[in-house]
């Protein structure tokens, strides 16, 4: 699946998701975009992707560091001496066991101060909005911005996001691996569990027939659609409230 399609994929589930946590209208929509963010975070593992060139250098060299470790792992791990993949690309990154240990870093490393939590946002608002579009930038940096802004004091605010951060890094990067578990290609998700003798097992989350190509018509013209109106949608009554305010300040003419 296409970057775009994985970030406006994750503003849906960040949406959908928080009410059910008790995240108040301050912090449903920066978690959302923190979601969106980190649905791309996985394809640090290729070069060419939008997370690893998001930030030039800096994660280029990450890119380069992940598709190494990664190899490293596959070769150390594998039991299929015949396959001739590098273990790069939809290898670790693409597993259960790296969304839940990128969660788990984000929420220890959070809870040492709120800049990192700024720290993590900031990245995830920076993906969110590269993945989709120059002005999808835009709006994903005001829409997490205006609620920290309603606050009285912003860096509290951060210290309150503090329990989620880790949460948001995590789904977001389960977000990623369904998006490609439903493509021809697969993920091995479920690495390093062996399936039919293979740790690294592709896994396919709809039947054969089903499966979609990526970036081809189906993804372009109904899911990525879908997932943009499904995150306009969801988001409208969380901004609501936080918006609402400032219309009152505006002059009229």
């Amino acid at each position: 699946m296409m970057g775009r399609s994985h970030a406006a994929s994750g503003a849906v589930v960040g949406l959908a998701l928080a009410p059910a946590l008790g995240l108040d209208t301050t912090e449903a929509v920066p978690f959302a975009v923190a979601v969106a963010g980190y649905s791309i975070f996985p394809d640090l593992d290729c070069g060419g992707a939008t997370a690893s060139k998001l930030l030039g250098p800096l994660t280029g060299a990450l890119s380069w560091l992940v598709c190494r470790l990664s190899a490293m792992v596959y070769r150390a791990t594998r039991t299929d001496h015949r396959s001739t993949s590098a273990g790069t690309h939809r290898h670790l990154t693409h597993t259960v066991l790296f969304a839940l240990g990128m969660g788990l870093l984000a929420w220890s490393t959070a809870l040492a101060s709120p800049w990192v939590v700024a720290g993590w946002l900031t990245f995830g608002v920076l993906s969110a909005g590269a993945a989709l579009s120059d002005l999808a930038a835009l709006v994903a940096a005001a829409a997490a911005a205006i609620p920290l802004a309603a606050r009285t004091n912003p860096l509290a605010a951060l210290g309150d996001m503090q329990p989620w951060v880790g949460l948001a890094v995590g789904l977001g990067c389960l977000v990623h691996l369904v998006g490609d578990g439903i493509t021809v290609s697969g993920i091995p998700a479920l690495w390093p569990v062996p399936i039919g003798g293979k740790t690294w097992h592709d896994l396919h989350l709809l039947p054969r027939g089903w499966r979609l190509h990526t970036g081809h018509k189906v993804e372009n013209w109904l899911l990525y659609p879908a997932f943009v109106a499904g995150a306009a949608l969801l988001a409208w009554p969380a901004l609501q409230p936080v918006l609402e305010p400032l219309t009152h300040t505006l002059p009229t003419v």
